[in-house]
């Protein structure tokens, strides 16, 4: 279990997780996990938009204002030098039926995005868990590390005070103590040196986890894969489970499918846009009136007639109006218009930008293949190259396990012989240190079999 202090200001809680646990709280706090998750969540809301693009475009307009000075009065069509406060409203409407099936591809060009986002994810959630279980058998492996170098240093600290017992005492020879005083002071060191790597492998685990952290930590050990025996999978076999398994592929054959229906959407600048349209309009202005009769007057006009060389001027009957002004309702109710119809574009010669944009798209293609074909020589090759570092790893194990057993039996040996005074420190000190390097070199193999094993199941995607 990983054990981490965690401190709230007040009190520190201490709280143990084993590595589900840590791989859990990676996929919620890893900082590329959480920018796939953002982006799939953009892929969607791309998607969704796609498939709105379908229904029909409403939009209104509202203008309301002064204007003062020569301008035309939007009631009456005329010029006019007096200030008036206009206004008008207006709706629009435009649905196309017809576009090349423009819309149609676009749609599952964007479902195919969203799906090689969601595989994006998931490959960024695959990667994270690999990467969360090495950080774990590293700090299992160093930990051992460590309590074998401790081990180390007990034994050779009972060896030292045998010595220095005799030594005190003027007995055997004093080369021998201090010989081993020496030895002690290198096993010390690799106590700190073990301490020290232990130490990196946590705050890099924490890192990765991305969580706030102090004081000691443990890991539980993970049992039962050496004695479980060699890989049964070949290489060919766990290539074909990548192929099948792994988001990586999934997310680029969606990419390749995305961009063959981006030529299909490109294509549709080629064919003609059939589209139905409807407007509903009226306005307002601030000099429209409205006028009623009043009655009638006599007035002379500008008119004269000659009788006998005698001007006379000439009066005629004029109706009287009264004007009062239009409220803004009633000008909204008189002035309402609307329109509908149909319009056709059709594309004619567009400076070849449909031509270069089918090509783009081609080209695009083409690279969503090579991206896809190289991705799956770059895996082929290096899951050949993980299963060797795991056969490896496993001949390894299994042969630094007789070197083990057989330094054993010669430090033993030594041993004995050493306390006896039959040999000297040297034969001592050299018989140890094999058997010590063995046993490092026997839990670093076992180790890397377990992290060489991870490795594949990453490969098959389990």
């Amino acid at each position: 279990m990983l054990s981490i202090w965690e401190g709230n200001g007040q009190s520190d809680v201490v709280q143990t997780l084993n590595l589900e646990e840590c791989i859990a709280i990676a996929m919620e706090n890893n900082f590329d996990v959480k920018g796939s998750r953002l982006r799939s969540e953009s892929s969607k809301v791309n998607y969704k938009q796609a498939r709105n693009e379908l229904l029909p475009n409403l939009n209104m307009n509202y203008n309301l204002g002064v204007n003062d000075g020569r301008s035309i009065d939007p009631f009456t069509n005329s010029y006019s030098n007096q200030q008036l406060t206009f206004s008008n409203l207006g709706a629009n409407l435009n649905f196309s039926f017809f576009n090349g099936f423009r819309l149609l591809n676009s749609i599952k060009q964007s479902r195919f995005n969203m799906q090689a986002a969601e595989m994006e994810l998931e490959e960024a959630k695959q990667d994270l868990k690999l990467n969360v279980t090495i950080g774990y058998i590293l700090i299992l492996n160093n930990r051992d590390l460590v309590t074998l170098a401790k081990s180390r240093l007990e034994a050779t600290n009972a060896q030292l005070n045998r010595l220095k017992a005799r030594y005190d005492s003027g007995a055997g020879n004093p080369v021998d103590y201090t010989d081993m005083k020496g030895q002690y002071a290198l096993d010390q060191a690799a106590i700190y040196d073990a301490e020290n790597r232990l130490k990196f492998a946590v705050l890099e685990f924490i890192r990765l986890l991305n969580i706030e952290s102090n004081g000691d930590k443990d890991v539980e050990n993970i049992s039962g894969l050496i004695e479980s025996g060699k890989y049964q999978l070949s290489a060919a076999q766990i290539y074909e489970e990548a192929l099948q398994n792994l988001a990586t592929f999934k997310a680029k054959q969606f990419r390749i499918d995305a961009a063959e229906k981006g030529i299909k959407v490109a294509k549709s600048d080629y064919f003609p846009e059939v589209s139905l349209f409807g407007q509903l309009n009226t306005n307002y202005s601030s000099l429209a009136k409205t006028f009623t009769e009043t009655g009638t007057s006599i007035i002379e006009t500008t008119s004269f007639v000659n009788i006998a060389n005698q001007d006379y001027p000439v009066f005629e009957s004029q109706t009287q109006f009264d004007g009062s002004k239009i409220n803004y309702e009633d000008q909204f109710n008189n002035n309402l218009n609307s329109v509908v119809g149909v319009s056709v574009r059709v594309p004619l010669f567009n400076g070849f930008r449909a031509k270069n944009n089918v090509e783009l798209q081609r080209v695009q293609l083409e690279e969503s293949k090579l991206d896809l074909e190289n991705t799956q020589l770059l895996f082929k090759q290096s899951i050949e190259q993980a299963y060797n570092n795991m056969e490896t790893a496993y001949n390894r194990y299994y042969a630094v396990q007789d070197q083990v057993a057989a330094f054993e039996e010669s430090f033993r040996v030594n041993e004995v012989r050493f306390n006896n005074g039959v040999s000297n420190i040297v034969e001592y000190i050299t018989s140890k240190n094999n058997i010590d390097n063995a046993q490092l070199n026997l839990n670093k193999a076992k180790y890397e079999y377990i992290l060489r094993i991870k490795i594949l199941d990453y490969y098959r995607g389990v």
